[in-house]
């Protein structure tokens, strides 16, 4: 089990974001973020070992998780992609990081492909899983297969009033339950779900959540200030910066396809690896493949 790290706290223009800080603070920096439902537990077998090797390691809870808070009881609680990305420039900035390596899972990975999209200067490398996350917004109008269409079912019950309510109430089971969908091989579910679980009592939690699912359908407004990027995301432009895609085999919520689909919007260095017995939780569950994609793309460019 890892030590338990301190939190520390940047203020930004809509957060006071909370993080925790591994290696010393004159280390490169990388930058591991989590996504929903999870914590910055998902990293804990991976950032220890990258400080170790002198990396300076920031590990954030996002928008509505842990002890993250909005600065305003007026911002908006958004969820969408341009709010996530935003938050992660804000963070570097804050924190005086002009480049940094990205590694990102879920909402995590989506904000980190973001930035690496829309400011490459700012991204060293990305480890991202899950291939290429940023929404096609205007596409979501069309239906998938109905598979597909099955395995999202929880985002279209955050569509609903009822489905408000229950992640309010059963807000620890609903995603304990998600875990257990999206990870189903894993054995560790059950040991380690308890420990990012406290993470989704922040008070804006489902709010955020809740904005984020129906934003990327077109059902809820977003934030006019961001909706310049929200514009330049519909492009779904490129990634030019050196990349690894880490994807699931067993993963309950978007399965590895054969046929790697994404490949077309990398323009620079790229690679998939496809972890097998692995679900969604990819960091969690494949630490040693997490780090070493990490540290293949650190050492590779130099």
């Amino acid at each position: 089990m890892t030590k338990p790290q301190a939190i520390q706290y940047v203020e930004t223009p809509s957060l006071k974001i909370a993080y925790e800080h591994h290696g010393p603070t004159t280390g490169e920096p990388i930058i591991l973020l989590h996504g929903f439902p999870y914590s910055p537990r998902g990293y804990d077998e991976i950032a220890p070992a990258l400080a170790a090797q002198g990396y300076r390691i920031i590990v954030p809870y996002l928008r509505g998780y842990g002890p993250t808070r909005f600065n305003s009881a007026d911002t908006l609680r958004s969820g969408q992609q341009a709010a996530l990305a935003q938050d992660l420039l804000d963070l570097m900035d804050a924190l005086g990081i002009p480049q940094a390596a990205l590694c990102g899972y879920d909402w995590g990975g989506r904000a980190a492909c973001i930035v690496a999209a829309l400011w490459p200067e700012r991204v060293r490398c990305l480890v991202t899983g899950d291939g290429y996350n940023l929404q096609n917004i205007p596409g979501s109008v069309q239906p998938l297969d109905p598979e597909t269409e099955h395995r999202l079912w929880y985002q279209y019950y955050f569509h609903t009033p009822r489905g408000v309510e229950g992640l309010t109430q059963n807000r620890r089971a609903f995603c304990e339950w998600l875990w257990r969908l999206w990870s189903p091989t894993w054995a560790r579910n059950a040991e380690r779900y308890p420990l990012s679980a406290p993470a989704f009592d922040n008070a804006d939690f489902v709010e955020v959540v809740i904005h984020s699912y129906r934003h990327r359908f077109m059902y809820a407004p977003g934030d006019p200030a961001l909706e310049w990027m929200e514009e330049a995301l519909a492009q779904q432009p490129s990634i030019s910066v050196p990349t690894i895609s880490l994807c699931g085999a067993d993963d309950g919520v978007g399965p590895a396809t054969e046929v790697d689909e994404d490949v077309e919007h990398f323009t620079g260095r790229y690679e998939r690896r496809v972890l097998a017995g692995v679900g969604h939780n990819i960091p969690e569950e494949a630490p040693e493949a997490t780090l070493k994609a990490l540290l293949d793309l650190l050492k590779g460019c130099r």
